[in-house]
């Protein structure tokens, strides 16, 4: 585990500096440093362990705390917001930008801690995420779609992206042609990229996996014609209009493998196996030669939680 005292960052251009908030491991989740003409903005507020990564980073560069005015969380997922209060505890200028249909959650997060604590149990809520604070309402800005933020000289434009959950917006940023994205362009992680690209997968986490709505959020991606998108899991990648189309198969190949397991016995392995045995597939097919064991032990914390996420939607009744 990386052990520097300061967080490792990398800058990418158009003022944006990816930190990695070393969750779980190295190079699986990271925040957005968004800096134009002397204002700054966080996209995404990882976990209250990672927030003096956070902090270490703008004393490093000589920004002061008062320069930050937003903390920006895609959406609820506790890898995305989990430390959003904690983190504007230390930003006395800064605001909360929230979904509409998630704003409620970090202003009163009783909720989003005791489902947490449901799953997992409360030792190892606390051990994952850290303290999981209050928002002062009149601190919150709730951006609903169209929803537009200045930000120095530029502006960052908010649209409803959901797919993933109903309480996902991703930020359009002009300035880089990008998108910031959370989870709905999925996960891509640097240790795939290979001779024939990255390796782009869909994130199905529980509870609001909806592949139709998702298609329309790659649908409404591409009619800003991105030139790249931000990743939460992890850093930026280009070539979107491939990318696009290798999520939309994706997607399309999860429900293809779920359907026939809805009633099928010890239906949370087999989906185990089909996830594990796509991801080699599509590994192979990029022309990655990492071990097989290597693949599965990476991709374990994402299929578990892809898994249990598809079980939900098979679960579903029929609308």
């Amino acid at each position: 585990m990386n052990t520097s005292p300061l967080p490792p960052a990398q800058d990418l251009g158009w003022g944006i500096t990816c930190i990695d908030t070393l969750q779980e491991r190295p190079g699986l989740a990271c925040c957005y440093l968004v800096g134009r003409d002397g204002e700054y903005a966080f996209v995404e507020a990882g976990t209250a362990h990672g927030v003096p990564r956070l902090l270490a980073l703008l004393a490093e560069r000589g920004i002061a705390r008062e320069q930050v005015r937003y903390v920006i969380p895609t959406h609820v997922h506790l890898d995305h917001a989990g430390g959003a209060g904690v983190l504007m505890r230390e930003l006395p200028a800064a605001r909360l930008v929230a979904h509409p249909r998630g704003a409620r959650h970090l202003i009163d997060p009783s909720k989003l801690i005791a489902g947490a604590e449901a799953v997992y149990g409360k030792a190892a809520v606390a051990q994952m995420y850290g303290e999981i604070a209050a928002i002062p309402e009149e601190r919150v800005i709730v951006a609903g779609d169209g929803h537009v933020l200045p930000l120095g000289r530029s502006e960052l434009r908010f649209i409803d992206t959901p797919g993933h959950a109903r309480h996902h917006f991703s930020i359009w940023d002009a300035s880089s042609r990008g998108f910031f994205t959370g989870d709905t362009f999925g996960l891509s992680y640097r240790d795939f990229d290979g001779p024939g690209g990255p390796y782009l997968f869909p994130t199905t986490t529980p509870v609001q996996f909806e592949p139709e709505a998702w298609f329309g959020t790659l649908d409404r991606y591409l009619s800003f014609k991105p030139e790249r998108m931000f990743l939460t899991h992890f850093s930026v990648v280009e070539n979107v209009t491939k990318l696009a189309a290798d999520l939309r198969e994706g997607l399309h190949r999860y429900v293809a493998l779920a359907t026939p397991l809805r009633t099928a016995p010890q239906r949370h392995g087999a989906l185990l196996e089909a996830l594990n045995q796509d991801a080699l597939a599509a590994l192979k097919k990029l022309g990655s030669a990492m071990p097989e064991a290597r693949v599965r032990e990476l991709l374990a914390f994402d299929t578990e939680l892809n898994a249990q996420g598809l079980e939900v939607w098979l679960d579903r009744p029929a609308a």
